[in-house]
């Protein structure tokens, strides 16, 4: 998998890595981030989401040979106000075509099972 693009370093995103290897984005609480007082802004959550997405995305295309991947919608919903601390997101890829691909991707905090956030994500594929 490439690098994380630009924005990531603007979020202060680091790359993890699941039991099974798939990536998991990591974003520290800081002023960059802060929407109001104590609470992450909610385009930070959302820019984890959209990073987490296209991380799980090139995942999959590993195997496959790699593609442009160009965003088609993206729908973001969120559930409970990000706190002051570590906030983790991870992308699934619910489908893989030729030329479309689905991913849905999950923010979360202390406990994976109570998400934060959620987005759901089409991307038009360019296959090399």
């Amino acid at each position: 998998m490439s690098a994380l693009p630009p924005y990531a370093d603007l979020l202060g995103l680091t790359l993890e890595r699941d039991e099974s290897g798939a990536p998991v984005l990591a974003m520290p609480f800081d002023d960059g981030v802060l929407g109001r007082p104590g609470f992450l802004h909610g385009g930070a959550i959302a820019g984890l989401l959209e990073v987490a997405a296209i991380a799980a995305l090139r995942h999959a295309l590993v195997a496959e040979g790699d593609a442009t991947i160009k965003p088609i919608n993206v729908t973001i919903d969120y559930m409970r106000g990000g706190r002051d601390k570590m906030t983790r997101a991870a992308g699934v890829v619910t489908r893989l075509g030729t030329r479309i691909a689905n991913v849905e991707a999950t923010a979360w905090q202390d406990d994976r099972d109570r998400p934060i956030a959620a987005a759901r994500m089409n991307y038009l594929l360019t296959r090399a």
